[in-house]
């Protein structure tokens, strides 16, 4: 048997016998190129119940053989591959074997679902069941199928003996599926074609069902090498073919009057690329199904004559892109006709039923030629004459009085049209880009279409403004209209307006009750927009220039739009004062309005306000608002600000360094930054405190204005756990230490108005017990007042003292500090050692975990042995301290340290061994001290020592090479 693909057609005979082994070979190679090549597979083999008998080819083409609607589109995928001769006997990779079966196997257990059906498969076969007869047919698959690697010789790959019904003496090993074949017949309905074509190579009842004339319904041969041999072939095989593709074939013509005189039932035709005589439209009689006939790029006739198309049933005429001189059609039942960019010089139609028709872009018919055309089909409904330039009113006003029902209108780029004395009640549809002569009178035409729902009016140079009140008006486009100025529309059913481009557009009126959506950027000249628009929910006006502070009117309660959530208004430079009143915003974006001074919103539902580049806001007013966070510190201008919102939890005025009214009523405010806010009083702050109970962080760095009154009012916020009051002129912490017992984290960085007894109350008196993180960088603290606060809060988790110009010596291996006599945690064994465990044993766990000391220039040693009992310090940064010259730790959990730019240091000595990473960038340190230092570092990953001038490029690879765990190694010496 030899199964043939639209894909492999060629004029070449039956090879000849001397080269049968080179053909295999080439087919075998084919085959797995066309994507029939299952790689998931091992070898094995699918077994034929019966030798195959040769049968003719088969032209296969794409269709599903279940399409019967005459209006549907019959022109389906081409095959993507191609299946070869089968002979009895052959072998075959059984890689395309196996892949038709997952075929089909995933398309019977999709038909079982949908259909309830079931088939019954059995592990073994008896004797009995090999001698059913040929209705009984089954497909034996070998159990290894899924891609087991079987050893026996029977199975690798080559057929077995078996009885007369190709029973394999290898039954027991076989899966076997019965499939009646009504029931195989349904189940292929579901394969394209290509898995058709597989499957077609499993049996003989497989290969009788995939070539069942249901699935052949379509013969599609487009652009393929077919010769009329092999399609008289076809037919012959396939007499009942409905549809038939020949569209680039190179003797389109001789095969189509073969499938003329062969095919009685066919329904479809579709020809192209290519001449097509006259005798062929004169044949069309003799397909009496005929419903469809599509002719695309063609030379019909000799391009001179006339050609007549004359059909009793054909409904659908297509004649795209033809060469023809002159036509005549006399279908009286066509419906669609399309004419679209063929060169006819005329065209006439007797065609009583037509309802659509195309005749875009055929330049050579005259005004005169599209009248008679068009007037000639009473029943028109749809008429598509776009880029027909020479077609006048003359001709539309006859159009309309004899399509009565004409729906849809397309005369775009028909320059000579301005629809004067046009009467179209019935249009719903009407399109005119690019037409020169539609102005502002056309108006008056186009408003006695009361039915219209759609209107594009794109590239209309001339028009200056449309006023229309059309109750079904649903789209009208006005794009790149560049003298158009003034547009008033009232539509009860209007949902979509597309105006973009049309710069002199100044004034819009809007009246709707569905439209949901407006989009007017980069309408410059726009200054009047009144709406009456009760669905409208988002607004975009972005880049309108010239809008005034009216517009806050229109979008307030009362405004026309009740129902608006989201308005944008970003890069309105000419808005000023900003204030809107609003039940329904939700969503408001004023971002590059740099002219706003005033802002007054009183909308309860607003939760997103955007104020990016509104530098000269002045004064802010947000009473009521439902925003749940505000940044108000890109208004470095902001002089007065009030603010009413139930729901906000954090509020940033980062930056407005003249605020000095404010006024904050937000009862969930859980975060408050008022940075650099150096106007804010103490007023202010009492009246915030006192409104929002409920603050956790407080950034007050660089109020200068806070004073004691201010610090005290703080016991109004029961829940503050962090508060910065870094460069601030304070002198006295009695006020936090009184106010704030919850307080977790305090910031003092550059407080150097603070007394060396400022923080006495922390270590002396217990104060703020709950206080785990204290930064008192670039502080004036001495160095008593350091020892004293290090040795006895130890409860303090993170400890900055960057900077402090009195920070000595960190000696902790010297009794300085009084430690309290506490019962302590044990200590791990293998930690310490026997000589310091009863020193060790009498003092508290130090909780501390992070500790900066950064540019700490008076700092020489660093001495922190195991009695200091730090073993939970995991950071420690003593950079640019540029004096240290000693550094002794006993960390046991220390990970990180970094002590770079500590060009003195001589002396390295780390007990850490959790180390993983080390700083020591520009350290005058020699490579000898470094090894020592990490000896004991098991754990050290990352090791910093570019610009050390005496660690060479060698000693790099030396401690690479000693210390394994070493994974990063920095060195200006080296790319490592």
């Amino acid at each position: 048997m030899k199964i043939w693909c639209c894909l492999c057609f060629n004029q070449d005979d039956e090879p000849e016998e001397e080269e049968e082994n080179r053909e295999e070979e080439e087919e075998e190679k084919d085959m797995k190129e066309g994507g029939f090549e299952n790689e998931g597979y091992s070898e094995g083999s699918i077994e034929n119940e019966e030798e195959p008998e040769e049968i003719p080819r088969l032209g296969l083409a794409a269709n599903d053989g279940r399409e019967r609607d005459d209006n549907n589109d019959n022109n389906v995928r081409l095959f993507e591959g191609m299946v070869q001769a089968v002979r009895s006997g052959a072998h075959w990779d059984e890689a395309v074997n196996v892949g038709a079966l997952a075929s089909l196997r995933a398309a019977f257990r999709s038909s079982r679902r949908s259909m309830g059906e079931s088939s019954s498969a059995s592990s073994a076969a008896t004797a009995e069941n090999c001698d059913h007869d040929s209705h009984n047919k089954r497909a034996k698959v070998h159990s290894d199928f899924h891609g087991e690697e079987n050893h026996d010789d029977s199975s690798s790959g080559k057929d077995v003996e078996g009885d007369e019904s190709g029973t394999s003496k290898t039954e027991d090993s076989e899966v076997r599926m019965d499939l009646t074949d009504d029931l195989l017949h349904m189940v292929f309905s579901f394969l394209d074609h290509i898995n058709l074509c597989r499957a077609a190579i499993v049996c003989r009842q497989w290969r009788a069902a995939s070539a069942h004339e249901d699935f052949w319904r379509c013969l599609n041969f487009e652009n393929r090498n077919i010769s009329i041999e092999q399609f008289e072939d076809i037919c012959r095989r396939y007499p009942n073919a409905t549809a038939v593709n020949l569209s680039g074939t190179p003797a389109m013509h001789l095969l189509v009057m073969k499938a003329v005189s062969s095919l009685r039932n066919l329904e479809v035709l579709s020809l192209g690329k290519g001449p097509l005589a006259d005798i062929f439209f004169h044949s069309l009689a003799d397909c009496h199904l005929l419903k469809r006939l599509n002719v695309n790029d063609a030379t019909l006739g000799n391009g001179i004559q006339e050609i007549p198309v004359n059909h009793d049933r054909l409904r659908h005429l297509q004649l795209t892109k033809c060469r023809v001189m002159r036509i005549s059609i006399r279908c009286p039942q066509l419906e669609t006709l399309s004419l679209k960019r063929s060169n006819m010089a005329q065209a006439v139609l007797n065609c009583p039923l037509l309802h659509d028709l195309d005749i875009g872009s055929c330049h050579k018919l005259s005004d005169a030629a599209i009248r008679s055309a068009a007037t000639s089909c009473p029943q028109l409904e749809n008429l598509d004459m776009s880029n027909c330039s020479c077609v006048s009113d003359e001709t539309l006003r006859e159009i309309a009085l004899t399509c009565a029902n004409l729906h849809v209108l397309n005369a775009s780029y028909c320059p000579n049209i301005s629809l004067e004395s046009v009467r179209l009640p019935m249009l719903t549809v009407l399109k005119l880009h690019s037409c020169e002569g539609i102005t502002s009178a056309s108006m008056a035409a186009i408003s006695h279409s009361y039915m219209l729902e759609v209107l594009e009016l794109d590239n209309c140079s001339l028009l200056t403004s449309v006023s229309l009140d059309l109750p079904r008006l649903q789209n009208i486009r006005l794009v790149h209209c560049r003298k158009f100025a003034d547009l008033n529309l009232r539509s009860t059913m209007l949902s979509s307006i597309t105006v973009s481009n049309c710069p002199l557009l100044h004034r819009i009126n809007i009246t709707s009750n569905s439209l949901q959506k407006l989009s007017l950027q980069k309408q410059e000249s726009l200054t009047t927009l009144a709406l009456q628009c009760q669905c409208l929910q988002e607004v975009d006006l972005k880049d309108c220039e010239s809008l005034t502070n009216s517009i806050c009117n229109v979008f307030s309660d009362g405004g026309g739009c009740p129902m608006l959530k989201s308005l944008i208004l970003d890069n309105c430079e000419s808005l000023t004062a900003v204030r809107f009143c609003s039940t329904s915003l939700v969503s408001l974006s004023l971002v590059g309005c740099r002219a706003i001074t005033a802002l007054e919103l009183t909308c309860p539902y607003l939760e997103q306000v955007s104020l990016d580049g509104c530098d000269h806001l002045e004064s802010a007013a947000f009473c009521p608002v439902g925003l749940r966070s505000l940044n108000l510190g890109i208004c470095p201008k902001l002089n007065a600000l009030s603010i009413e919102a139930t729901n906000m939890e954090s509020l940033e005025l980062k930056g407005c360094g003249v605020l000095s009214e404010a006024s904050i009523n937000c009862p969930l405010l859980t975060s408050l930054d008022a940075s650099f806010c150096s106007q804010l009083r103490d007023d202010c702050l009492s009246a915030t405190t006192a409104s929002c109970s409920k603050i956790k962080s407080l950034i007050l760095m660089s109020c200068p204005s806070v004073g004691s009154d201010g610090l005290y009012s703080l016991s109004s916020l029961p829940h503050l756990t962090v508060l910065d009051l870094s460069y601030t002129f304070l002198t006295n912490l009695q006020p936090v230490f009184e106010s704030c017992v919850k307080l977790m984290v305090l910031k003092l960085q550059a407080c150097k108005y603070l007394t060396d007894s400022s923080l006495e109350p922390l270590y002396k008196d217990g104060a703020l017990p709950a206080l785990q993180e204290l930064d008192l960088s670039y502080g004036t603290l001495c160095q008593s007042a350091i020892e004293e606060l290090l040795a006895c809060c130890t409860h303090l988790t993170h400890v900055s003292l960057n900077g402090c110009v009195n920070m000595h010596d960190l000696n902790w291996g010297c009794s300085n500090g009084q430690f309290p006599d506490l019962s302590s945690i044990s200590v791990p064994s293998g930690m310490v050692s026997s000589e310091s465990s009863h020193e060790i044993i009498q003092r508290p766990n130090r909780l501390l975990q992070n500790l900066n000391c950064v540019g700490c220039s008076n700092i020489r040693k660093v001495l922190i042995p195991p009695m200091a009992r730090c073993f939970h310090l995991s950071s420690l940064n003593l950079s640019l301290s540029s004096n240290l010259k000693e550094v002794d730790l006993a960390c046991f959990n220390l990970c990180f340290l970094n002590l770079s730019n500590c060009c003195s240091l001589e002396v390295l000595k780390l007990e850490c061994p959790r180390l993983t990473s080390l700083f020591l960038q520009s350290c005058n340190i020699d490579e000898e001290t470094v090894e020592a230092a990490i000896l004991k570092c098991n754990m050290l990953e990352t090791l910093d020592v570019r610009f050390c001038p005496k660690i060479c490029p060698i000693s790099i690879g030396k401690l690479r090479g000693a210390f394994p765990s070493l994974k990063r190694i920095f060195s200006s010496l080296s790319h490592s």
